[in-house]
């Protein structure tokens, strides 16, 4: 066994994205604050770290920021330049046909973001980061959460993945084993789907009552366009096509900067097609009349994607345990149906830290102290604006038009409708087999995919070039299948293997396994992953399991 260094802090963050920062920052306030005053004085420090290469490498938005939160946080944000300087000027919702769009006459109060600010979320976390620094918060990048260290069911820390392992497993020259970071206090703000905080919840129990997680994939490339195409603050959400009636999700368009566009698609992890391709409907979005004048003319110059977590209020685990606090997407504090996460987990990151230096101070790191976080998220605007919006992705679960009308009576009724709660979607068993979709049969639009000009449009080896995506090929791959012959079989089969399809990056591929052609052979291209984690979410047999690769790989999600 190797040796390992250990470490030792009092309060530890896990994930250094908005959430993170803005627990470190916000502890780090409180404790000079408290040690200002007169009267004994608490020597406390806090420690964040980060799976990335450096601050913001990894973290990805659309995004549009209600500042709530982050004024809070640092009220003279403005004064000190934070990247967030692009107010939105304007609101526009479509409904869109394969060849038309139609402007919905008032724009859906959810949609509303008058006094909002359109940023990259890149930049913000990298600002925050500089604002930690300037604290005295230690901050460790390249340094993944790989398991979490437990005495009994307390959590006391965690362990950092070890370094230069080579692809079977040997150690190489430069080999060195990850450290035991240990602390009183274990914030995870690891963003959806967590690697850590998966394995944690069902160990202690934390979903027990709750309604499972269900996430949606994002899709976003960054264009740099001729000034004047659209309008700096204007805000664009798409609704319809590229996507069928029974697919939950929508597109958006962001006036970013005067020559800079935003523009996505979600699509709910929940949808019904083994062939949906998630990538190739982002393809056929910018084809569409409204959207291809405003890029025509432009270059794509970055391309992301991330898994959201979308199943509101009822899908959020108790977030404390012994030693424990999950915050920000970590724990599922995002508004579906604003599609707004950022907000939430800057407030939850401050409630966390305050929560922390008062179980510090009472030298009480137990549930029942550090359930006074849960209490302060209850009687904050976080659980107000998500319990409004507690049944907004169940009232997909048949479709679009089954959803309209519901959505409607949860605006007026404070989002109760006309059930509460609804029967929650089951996610990745949404997915049917091709026998039941299809007829057994393939559709004619399956594999129809918009072919890759170069220009509008790309193929995945484009875009994770445009994602700066790397990692060292000689390390064991970080995407563990548990049984690759259920691949070649029973999934070739009875889904005709979806992976192909729903990884926007091209990592998972079947090729000829052997001589002969009829047989395949499941391939991963592990240096291709974006970090999205759309495997882990939507493999129909839950047999994919995403873990952190070798400290510093992954996406550089410059600007987005």
């Amino acid at each position: 066994m190797a040796e390992r260094d250990v470490l030792e802090t009092d309060v530890l963050v896990v994930g250094g994205g908005p959430a993170g920062l803005a627990a470190a920052i916000r502890f780090k306030d409180l404790l000079d604050a408290h040690n200002a005053k007169a009267g004994s004085k608490l020597e406390a420090s806090v420690m964040v770290v980060e799976k990335a290469a450096e601050f913001g490498a990894h973290n990805l938005s659309g995004a549009v920021l209600d500042p709530v939160s982050l004024q809070e946080l640092c009220p003279d944000f403005d004064a000190k330049n934070a990247p967030v300087s692009t107010r939105v000027t304007g609101d526009r919702v479509y409904f869109l046909t394969e060849n038309r769009s139609f402007r919905l006459p008032i724009v859906p109060p959810p949609l509303q973001n008058h006094g909002n600010r359109i940023i990259s979320l890149n930049q913000l976390v990298k600002w925050l980061a500089g604002e930690a620094e300037k604290r005295g918060i230690d901050l460790l990048a390249g340094f993944p959460g790989a398991e979490v260290l437990y005495e009994g069911d307390r959590v006391v820390g965690v362990r950092t993945g070890d370094k230069g392992i080579d692809k079977h497993g040997n150690k190489k020259g430069n080999f060195e084993a990850g450290v035991d970071l240990r602390a009183k206090i274990t914030i995870l703000a690891e963003g959806a789907r967590g690697s850590l905080t998966k394995s944690l919840v069902p160990r202690l129990g934390l979903d027990k009552g709750r309604h499972p997680q269900v996430y949606s994939i994002g899709i976003k490339e960054l264009w740099e366009v001729p000034k004047g195409t659209l309008p700096r603050g204007e805000v664009i959400h798409t609704a319809g096509f590229p996507l069928e009636e029974d697919t939950f999700g929508g597109g958006f368009i962001y006036g970013f900067t005067d020559t800079l566009v935003s523009i996505g698609l979600v699509v709910g992890l929940d949808y019904k097609d083994p062939l949906l391709d998630p990538h190739g409907l982002f393809q056929r979005m910018k084809q569409h009349p409204l959207v291809k004048p405003l890029l025509e003319k432009g270059t794509m110059v970055r391309y992301g994607a991330r898994t959201i977590g979308e199943g509101g209020w009822y899908s959020i685990p108790r977030p404390y345990a012994d030693g424990v606090m999950l915050i920000g997407e970590a724990a599922g504090y995002l508004n579906p149906a604003r599609l707004k996460g950022v907000h939430l987990a800057l407030k939850t990151g401050m409630q966390a830290a305050e929560t922390a230096l008062e179980a510090l101070l009472a030298d009480d790191t137990s549930a029942a102290k550090l359930k006074a976080f849960d209490d302060r998220v209850r009687s904050s605007y976080v659980k107000d604006e998500l319990w409004k919006t507690r049944n907004f992705h169940a009232a997909f679960k048949n479709g679009l038009w089954f959803a309209l009308p519901q959505l409607g009576l949860q605006e007026i009724t404070g989002g109760h409708g006309l059930e509460d709660p609804l029967e929650p979607s089951a996610g990745y068993a949404e997915m049917q087999t091709l026998a039941r979709y299809w007829g057994g049969g393939l559709g004619k639009d399956s594999f129809e995919r918009p072919k890759a000009d170069g220009k509008l449009t790309f193929d995945r080896l484009t875009d994770v070039y445009n994602s700066g995506t790397k990692h060292d090929e000689d390390q064991p791959a970080h995407l563990h299948v548990a049984d690759p012959n259920i691949c070649e079989t029973r999934c070739k089969e009875e889904f005709g293997n979806p992976c192909e399809r729903f990884c926007p990056a091209a990592v998972y591929e079947m090729v000829p396994k052997g001589d002969d052609p009829k047989q395949e052979r499941l391939q991963i291209n592990f240096s291709n992953c974006v970090h999205c984690k759309t495997c882990d979410v939507m493999d129909p047999y839950q047999i994919i399991t995403w873990v952190t690769p070798e400290g510093g790989g992954g996406p550089r999600y410059d600007d987005l």
